[in-house]
């Protein structure tokens, strides 16, 4: 039996289907994919899926937006690429768009104050969460890894108490990986990983044994191709946001912040978050804390990788900045939206295009796996940070001026402890929990419970 070649029409057809049915953050979505395409279609073996996947997972960025590029990659050359990943964003971007606009257009309707003040507590619960899978999966016990466990303390009292940028945590995080590859490389090799697991569907186009397409192999001429490329997409975007509102436009300004936030992403959306934070609310001002807060609960809430909740900054900063003027509000927020989406995901597609081959490479080799197992151990600190502030964000009631503990939202915390057992201890859904956190944070506002 032989799996018949896939036609790019047909490819589109899933990849877009992907796109709106892709919920469940990275684990889910690698699900879907693995489900689809290694189970149902075919379209290529567990064991080249689990490649494709560890290898997303050495990058920076979205993981499972740059396996869909991968594998589209691999079965249609660059164009399948770009049109895995770009229909793995698009139809999340529209969505948000249309979130957005309502959030900013009605968020202070009671029964939309409602809905978000529920949201809000069920979010600080999936932080939480994301502490606990990656932290699970990178960190040993402490008696057998505690250069690791050190990282994430280190880097979480770094970010909490002293406000140390992002960008230089991951620099030292990185430089310790490099020394230790070298001097305790057994204090490197992580704590967890996606295993080996086998299965048997019977054949597939991409089998195990299946040769690397020749699009697929290094070349130094293709390498140079698609840098240069990526430049130019880069660059001429950059030039006429430049050109047309300054270095220091909102527009501009924005492509820049969010080039290097995509630059920072290992460990997930989770992981870069707080960079966000310190950027488009603390140096820029494009939103407040809540409205980021806010962003988050919505980014959860639609199909596509959670990181899309850039394009929720992008528009509320876009917005609130009048990028457009004052008579085009909402056309002026979606150019905000679109930009910041294109700058975040961009350098995905060029990693994936041009250093796949590097990478794959260099897999498994300590020496490239050290710094990045480093990286990410003190990704695990950060995200801590970021759940104690959202957990004390929510832990004050809305325009309380008392004390302990009369100025504490007894229900928010409740609430998110609810939702935390409800999605560590019994796995819940995502979507699920936050729908009821929704309708419970109604229900508190209508019967005067809810701070």
């Amino acid at each position: 039996m032989t799996v018949p070649a896939i036609s790019f029409a047909e490819a589109l057809k899933f990849w877009f289907k992907l796109g709106c049915i892709s919920f469940g953050g990275p684990a889910g979505q690698i699900a879907i994919m693995h489900r689809e395409l290694v189970e149902q279609k075919r379209w290529i073996s567990e064991k080249r899926f689990l490649h494709a996947l560890n290898y997303c997972m050495l990058l920076p960025g979205p993981e499972a937006q740059q396996l869909a590029t991968y594998i589209g990659w691999l079965l249609h050359r660059t164009r399948g690429g770009v049109a895995a990943g770009a229909l793995f964003v698009l139809p999340s971007l529209l969505i948000l768009i249309a979130l957005s606009w309502v959030y900013v257009a009605f968020g202070n309707v009671p029964w939309v104050a409602g809905l978000l003040y529920g949201i809000k507590p069920a979010v600080a619960a999936l932080v939480v969460q994301a502490v606990h899978r990656i932290g699970s999966k990178t960190l040993k016990k402490p008696a057998t890894a505690p250069v690791l466990w050190a990282i994430a303390a280190s880097s979480f009292i770094a970010i909490y108490a002293f406000g140390v940028p992002f960008p230089a945590i991951v620099l030292a995080a990185g430089l310790i990986g490099w020394l230790g590859a070298r001097w305790a490389p057994g204090q490197f090799t992580g704590g967890g990983g996606h295993g080996a697991a086998k299965a048997s569907y019977g054949p597939a186009l991409i089998d195990d044994d299946t040769p690397t397409p020749p699009h697929a192999r290094f070349s130094k001429l293709r390498l140079m191709q698609v840098l240069a490329a990526g430049a130019v997409l880069w660059l001429l975007p950059m030039a006429a946001l430049v050109a047309t509102s300054g270095w220091h436009g909102t527009l501009a300004a924005m492509g820049w912040f969010f080039s290097k936030a995509a630059l920072l992403t290992f460990g997930g959306a989770y992981a870069v978050l707080p960079y966000v934070y310190q950027g488009a609310v603390a140096q820029f001002g494009w939103l407040s804390g809540t409205q980021m807060i806010d962003g988050l609960a919505l980014g959860e809430t639609t199909p596509g990788p959670l990181i899309m909740v850039v394009a929720f900054v992008g528009f509320v900063g876009g917005w609130g900045k009048a990028v457009l003027g004052p008579d085009a509000l909402f056309l002026g927020a979606a150019l905000a939206a679109t930009v910041v989406t294109w700058f975040t995901f961009l350098p995905s597609f060029i990693f994936i295009l041009a250093g796949g081959p590097l990478v794959e490479s260099t897999h498994g080799k300590l020496q490239f796996t050290a710094p990045l197992t480093a990286i990410t151990a003190a990704v695990v600190g950060v995200i801590a940070s970021l759940a104690l502030f959202f957990i004390a964000h929510i832990a004050i009631k809305t325009g309380a001026s008392g004390t302990f503990p009369a100025n504490i939202d007894w229900a928010a915390l409740l609430l998110a402890l609810a939702a935390g057992v409800a999605l560590i201890r019994y796995k819940a859904g995502v979507i699920p929990v936050i729908v009821l956190c929704a309708l419970a944070g109604w229900a508190l506002r209508v019967l005067g419970w809810g701070g």
